[in-house]
């Protein structure tokens, strides 16, 4: 009898954290999410830009994010340029009109301590989907003024435009993208 009632706990303590996960929305309508990148242009300068339209959900539990999925409309590139947006779009980079959506989804989370930590992922873009680390720092959580409860995150990663199958090519100092991740989410 002793030992039924040290599985039943185990059980229920196995049980207990999932009890306490909660599943929160990107906060995109509310403007407070955002996907930036730059790329260095020839050596030069940097070219700066964000992605206007994407969405996503992430599960939060116990100061860990998990079950991040993280949807974005390349066609919705922004460097503040039309011209260059429009190349973006093209062949050359995005091929928008074939690929519609690229997408992170991740598989892990290692907690680094005081509020950091490595998300994994797979990251598909043109196409092709490259697993991903992202460097996660937490920036708060709380409630909020409007009776809800938010929790938000930056995130630094860096992809080699190669590895995603984009052609173009401005010479080695041009050759990955960095993007940083600025993520509210509110609780459903």
């Amino acid at each position: 009898m002793k030992r039924i009632a040290q599985v039943t706990a185990l059980a229920a303590a196995v049980m207990i954290p999932s009890a306490f996960a909660d599943d929160y929305q990107i906060d995109t309508k509310g403007a407070h999410a955002s996907i930036n990148f730059k790329v260095n242009h020839l050596g030069y300068s940097w070219v700066v830009g964000r992605f206007d339209n994407f969405d996503g959900r992430f599960v939060y539990q116990e100061g860990q994010p998990s079950e991040v999925v993280v949807n974005i409309d390349p066609a919705s590139v922004n460097s503040n340029h039309a011209e260059r947006d429009k190349h973006i779009r093209g062949e050359d980079f995005l091929a928008v009109k074939d690929f519609k959506e690229a997408r992170f989804v991740s598989t892990g989370y290692r907690d680094l301590g005081e509020g950091k930590g490595e998300l994994t992922g797979d990251f598909t873009l043109r196409g092709v989907t490259k697993p991903v680390t992202i460097a996660v720092s937490k920036v708060g959580e709380g409630e909020d003024p409007w009776g809800g409860y938010r929790v938000g995150f930056t995130g630094e990663t860096e992809l080699v435009m190669k590895e995603f199958g984009i052609p173009m090519d401005l010479g080695p100092q041009s050759a990955t993208v960095q993007l940083d991740l600025h993520i509210e989410g509110i609780k459903l």
